[in-house]
């Protein structure tokens, strides 16, 4: 099925609206007049783009360093949540409302206002450093070589600041420089969605509003023009965490109506007393979080309830952690997901650890990683997302060839009838690489709006406006070719370097260099499943590096499996950054920002989140047992587990027929969730992804996230209201906990005891 491509920001009428027996003609005055408010709309866009992007707002000093402020908050708390369960998001929307409340704050003390655009610097730098304890590699790799290597694999190695920070240098650019390309095709060609982006975008606007500094009303064409490029990307059923067709999508309230008056908004008040409410929830579900955490640290009980019992706590771990940040992920994550990770759970944790016990396919305590079902079920897991990384990431790369093969065929037909041939290879772009023009429409438009149109005429009013190019940034704003091709070779440079500085002797040139094209190709298809979905699949494409390698490296070689970590590590890293900016520059291009000051602004981000998150490591492995109680680093033995599989070590007894048992069953339920795409049914049927989570984590995090899912599915389906408020919630509870879990890293480091 195609994606859409935002066709709707171009409104189409079908023959319905207008009767079945309408006219040919009546059809086709319909379609010229729809073709001229589609220019219209563009020329209204452009200078939408043009007008934001003149402004000096774009990039400033002050928005470089509040965005450097709030992203080193979500570097701790994703570091923290990130050695416990592997989770780690970008909080592009608490970013959002964080600046926007502190800049209205000092108002009164700033020569000029906040505005949108530099809002958007603000969550671009924040994001950037946020997310590099996932991008780094510190939540999973780096802990798997520290800790999880064995002497037989030439480990452990352990690594001094000085390294750690090198590493994190050297892998934290190339990424955010292959986005720059891709932005031109995914966002302005193909307008694919990039839901969390758009969603971000929706809440800078909604907090911006149509009024002024003073909070008087002003006429703001800047957001009906928004709400317009916006509308169709917020219909999208992923932008509120259900997969596309599921029946609950159904039932989601959109979040900009058509008619939706400014003030209202989707959200049902003003835009003051909104901003103000919203900034209200935000602080009372952070206080609610930070005070459980705090308390939890003095009461370590409570991050283990026996809820089903002393017995089923004890011998088979079942628990639930009720922290409050665990539920607000739930909450994040949405009903689907989180009910196929307590699928996961039960059928891991509940069936799998017993029978592994019971037959003693692995004798030692269940919590053992080695001899343990704990470590048992690992494999299963494994197998598991292995099949729905190959399914999915096979399908992208079929996808575009069913999609193009028919049209393919019909000009071919048609060229050959016709006796040319020349313009073959052209799949509606003109060969001056932009488009042309749409019938006599196109013809009269002003110039530079001819490529706004289709390389062939078509009847159908849809298929036209499907193939409508966005309108772009002016040039000057735009991230130049000759720059993007010196960073990108300086970043390569930059990454092959660091890690022989970091590593030796122990990955060859060869390797790495073949690590980062690996990378490159699979981050292509990262991106589009990320425009298309709101899903990164960053874990399953470090996956397909990892089985990638195990190939190029023989198995002789004693350091196969830590060049086979490292080789994951750099896939997942330029995946994640490219994911990341993509995000971003839609956000950005819905609000006008530019492109260049997004981009400096997210290079800024990824060195400064590289250092940090470097220290922040080494902070909490240095004060806590890594891995212990609290920081168990599931990701790790994830990590560690597919290296060995891949490289031909052994697995335990019945791991590998129960594992391809899994495989096959999943291999064929993620092809039926592609089959199912836009059908009802398609979020009954399990995601490898969320099960195999629900598997290798211990069954307390899964519960509390169920329990999220739960609060989000009555919130949002049952009561049908708008999920912007679930949303500041959740991020309210996150951020609580790991902001202070920072404290609780004081305490420990000072012994303080617990009661």
């Amino acid at each position: 099925m195609a994606p859409d491509r935002g066709s709707s920001i171009y409104q189409t009428v079908s023959n319905e609206d207008f009767g079945q027996h309408a006219s040919m003609d009546d059809a086709n005055e319909l379609n010229h007049h729809e073709e001229s408010t589609s220019i219209q709309e563009q020329s209204q866009s452009r200078e939408l783009l043009s007008d934001q992007a003149e402004k000096d707002t774009n990039f400033t000093i002050r928005g470089t360093l509040v965005g450097l402020a709030i992203g080193v908050i979500i570097c701790f708390s994703n570091m923290y949540f990130g050695l416990q369960t592997g989770w780690v998001s970008g909080m592009a929307m608490p970013s959002a409302l964080i600046g926007f409340a502190y800049f209205k704050s000092v108002a009164r003390y700033i020569d000029y206002p906040f505005t949108p655009v530099e809002n958007v610097l603000v969550t671009t730098v924040a994001g950037a450093v946020g997310t590099m304890p996932l991008g780094c590699g510190f939540v999973g790799v780096m802990p798997a070589l520290n800790f999880l290597l064995t002497p037989e694999e030439n480990g452990p190695l352990v690594l001094g600041s000085g390294k750690m920070i090198i590493w994190a240098i050297g892998i934290c650019f190339f990424g955010v420089v292959l986005a720059v390309p891709l932005r031109r095709e995914v966002i302005i060609r193909e307008k694919l969605k990039f839901p969390s982006g758009t969603a971000t975008a929706l809440i800078i606007g909604v907090l911006h509003g149509n009024q002024d500094e003073d909070g008087l009303t002003k006429n703001n064409d800047c957001l009906e023009v928004f709400k317009r490029r916006s509308r169709d990307a917020l219909r999208s059923s992923s932008a509120f965490g259900i997969p596309p067709g599921s029946s609950e999508a159904e039932d989601v309230p959109t979040t900009l109506q058509e008619d939706s008056e400014p003030d209202h908004q989707g959200l049902g008040m003003d835009h003051r007393s909104d901003w103000k409410a919203k900034i209200k929830l935000l602080l009372l579900s952070f206080a609610i979080s930070a005070i459980y955490t705090l308390v939890q640290y003095f009461i370590p009980h409570l991050r283990s309830l026996p809820i089903f019992g002393l017995r089923l706590a004890t011998n088979w771990l079942w628990t639930l952690n009720p922290s409050p940040a665990y539920v607000g992920q739930g909450i994040i994550m949405g009903p689907a997901t989180t009910f196929h990770m307590l699928l996961g759970a039960v059928v891991g944790w509940g069936i799998l650890s017993p029978l592994a016990k019971n037959r003693s396919w692995a004798p030692g305590p269940v919590s053992d990683w080695q001899t343990g079902s704990k470590g048992w079920i690992v494999w299963i897991s494994l197998a598991i997302m292995l099949a729905d990384s190959v399914i999915s990431l096979g399908w992208l790369i079929l996808r575009p060839i069913l999609l193009h093969a028919p049209r393919y065929f019909t000009n071919f037909r048609e060229h050959i009838r016709k006796g040319s041939l020349s313009n073959l290879v052209h799949f509606g772009n003109a060969k001056n690489g932009g488009y042309a023009p749409l019938s006599h429409s196109a013809a009269t438009a002003p110039e530079g709006d001819q490529d706004v149109a289709t390389n062939e005429p078509e009847t159908d009013l849809y298929h036209r406006s499907k193939d409508l190019s966005e309108v772009d940034a002016p040039a000057s704003h735009l991230v130049s070719n000759r720059l993007t091709v010196i960073l990108a070779v300086l970043s390569i440079v930059v990454c092959i370097l660091s890690i022989r500085v970091v590593f030796g002797a122990l990955i060859p040139f060869y390797a790495i260099f073949l690590a980062i094209l690996l990378a490159l190709l699979l981050s292509l298809m990262g991106v589009r499943a990320l425009g298309e979905t709101d899903l990164n699949p960053v874990s399953g494409i470090s996956k397909l590096t990892q089985l990638f390698f195990a190939l190029v490296i023989p198995t002789s070689n004693p350091n196969a499996v830590t060049i086979n970590l490292l080789a994951g590590a750099i896939s997942e890293s330029g995946a994640l950054q490219a994911g990341d900016m993509m995000q971003d520059l839609k956000a950005g291009h819905l609000m006008g920002a530019a492109p260049k000051a997004q981009f400096y602004g997210q290079m800024i981000g990824s060195f400064v989140g590289a250092i940090i998150s470097a220290g922040v490591y080494q902070l909490y492995t240095k004060v806590y047992e890594v891995p212990g109680g609290i920081f168990q680093v599931p990701t790790a033995y994830v990590w560690i587990f597919t290296a060995r599989l891949v490289t031909g070590q052994g697995l335990p007894p019945m791991a590998s027929q129960w594992a391809s048992g899994a495989a096959i069953i999943f291999a064929g339920a993620t092809a039926l969730r592609i089959i199912g795409h836009g059908k009802w049914w398609q979020a009954w049927v399990p995601g490898g992804i969320a099960v195999a989570v629900g598997m290798y984590n211990v069954p307390s995090f899964t519960l509390a996230r169920t329990i999220g899912g739960i609060i989000s599915w009555y919130w949002r389906i049952y009561r049908r209201q708008e999920e912007t408020p679930v949303i500041v919630l959740a991020s309210g509870l996150i951020l609580g906990e790991g902001i202070v879990s920072i404290l609780n890293l004081g305490l420990a480091s000072l012994e303080v005891p617990h009661l």
